[in-house]
């Protein structure tokens, strides 16, 4: 009988913990809420409430029949690989790609590529999420590092804790935005209004800090490059929301939406320390051609 371990992160703080496994796995919150009910879910070592939140380091852990859930599977899809060798790989990852299984994606996943194309990955993050350093939301294009061995994702894994690792973005946000740089230092946590969003609170959040300067200017919009000083679940999105710039196209966060095809926002540019050489490496990509577009539509020049 199959089992899964996964520990608590600090974008997994406060949130129930039928809805934390429900999110992070390929089971549905009804699966979760029946196994938890069935006392077959261990929180710490202990039987848990469904209803109990998370905190940070929690270890949860709990089997299941094999038919209940599909098990990770190779699957031959393409990836667009920008560095790799033993230890590491960087994939400019596609829009419309989710980067791990989770309930109502059990396949076709960044993670399911990653098993076809490499024969090693860190199972740091548990049975679902092997080599996943960290993540970008499925309609965000751009670079993310993957680990093929826990050293690896440890060393990695620090410079994201002690700010070490940079990333940058392009975005293109609603309005024209008055300064040419700022920083936005205001805490994210899991809103209480809709379990899928996150929201600027003081409620069970933890810190961000997002950077961000004026790159060109439209007649309705702006190219931002952002710098992430933290990590948090769609801090961006959130960030330019609260200072009333919402990301173009966010199904989410914005009033104004164009598509179905998701937010204006490419991770272009990646920086780490590799954790062989102890060198620092720096990739960047370029801006996607439908954000290309939009700047075209508007008069623009800047495609980085």
């Amino acid at each position: 009988m199959p089992k899964i371990d996964l520990k608590v992160d600090e974008d997994n703080i406060g949130i129930r913990l039928d809805v934390y496994l429900a999110e992070n796995t390929p089971l549905s919150r009804s699966q979760i809420q029946k196994l938890i009910e069935n006392g077959e879910v261990r929180l710490n070592g202990e039987i848990p409430n469904k209803k109990i939140k998370t905190e940070l380091g929690d270890e949860v852990s709990f089997s299941y029949e094999e038919k209940t859930l599909t098990d990770l599977k190779p699957e031959n899809i393409p990836l667009d690989i920008v560095y790799e060798d033993s230890s590491i790989i960087v994939i400019n990852k596609p829009k419309d790609m989710v980067v791990h299984p989770a309930a109502g994606n059990p396949d076709g996943t960044l993670v399911n590529a990653l098993l076809y194309h490499c024969k090693e990955l860190s199972d740091i993050n548990g049975y679902y999420r092997p080599g996943i350093v960290h993540r970008i939301d499925k309609d965000t294009s751009g670079l993310l590092v993957c680990a093929k061995n826990n050293e690896a994702h440890s060393f990695l894994s620090e410079q994201l804790q002690d700010k070490t690792c940079f990333r940058r973005y392009y975005a293109i946000v609603n309005g024209v935005v008055e300064n040419d740089e700022g920083e936005i230092n205001a805490p994210i946590g899991r809103s209480d209004k809709n379990r899928q969003q996150m929201c600027v609170t003081s409620k069970n959040s933890k810190e961000a800090i997002t950077l961000f300067h004026v790159l060109e200017r439209y007649v309705d919009s702006t190219l931002l490059d952002v710098e992430l000083k933290t990590g948090r679940t769609h801090q961006i999105r959130v960030h330019m929301q609260f200072i009333n710039h919402s990301v173009v196209n966010d199904m989410f966060y914005s009033k104004k939406v164009i598509d179905n095809t998701g937010q204006y926002l490419h991770a272009y540019y990646l920086s780490f320390i590799h954790p062989d050489t102890k060198e620092r490496m720096s990739f960047k990509t370029e801006m996607p051609e439908y954000m290309k577009e939009y700047i075209e539509s508007r008069g623009g020049r800047y495609f980085g």
